[in-house]
């Protein structure tokens, strides 16, 4: 419970990043019906992240929505040294796979559209990605959220299995 309510606490202090805007149409009997669907990603720059997505008449309120849904889906992200991640993995949504590495520092962020959005609010400074398959890019940024959830430190291995980490 003491983590849920830290990450409440600090929903005043994130950041928000529009990742896309989409024009969505809905043809009935009556005739077109159109619509706005957006996607946003949260962070507070520190490893705490949040993807949401929102529809609405207006495109205002749609980024309104979506800004709350990343706030409700908010999770932490391993970092080593609180600048790279502590080794390679990939993420996929759909059919759009995101290869992500760790980079020497100095580095920077080796991305490009909704990859580097979301590695931008996660607080990663230096990183390599590869967008691989589809280039959708809600599904872009869901897959590489899902990479970052992968992501292990050596201490939280060692814990899982019981050991110190020296003994791996």
């Amino acid at each position: 419970m003491a983590r849920n309510e830290r990450i409440n606490d600090n929903k005043k202090l994130l950041d928000e990043k529009v990742i896309s805007i989409s024009r969505i149409t809905k043809v009935t009997k009556g005739g077109r019906v159109m619509r706005f669907a957006a996607t946003v990603v949260v962070g507070d720059g520190k490893g705490l992240i949040g993807l949401g997505t929102g529809k609405a008449s207006e495109v205002q309120p749609a980024i309104n929505k979506a800004s709350q849904a990343a706030k409700r889906n908010l999770v932490k992200v391993a970092m080593v040294d609180g600048r790279t991640i502590p080794h390679e993995a990939t993420g996929t949504c759909g059919r759009a796979r995101v290869l992500i590495k760790p980079a020497p520092k100095g580095s920077g962020i080796v991305a490009g559209g909704a990859a580097r959005a979301v590695l931008e609010a996660a607080g990663i400074k230096d990183i390599v990605s590869k967008s691989l398959g589809s280039n959708t890019q809600i599904n872009v940024a869901k897959a590489t959220l899902s990479a970052l959830k992968s992501e292990r430190t050596a201490e939280q291995i060692a814990e899982l299995r019981g050991k110190k980490v020296e003994e791996l």
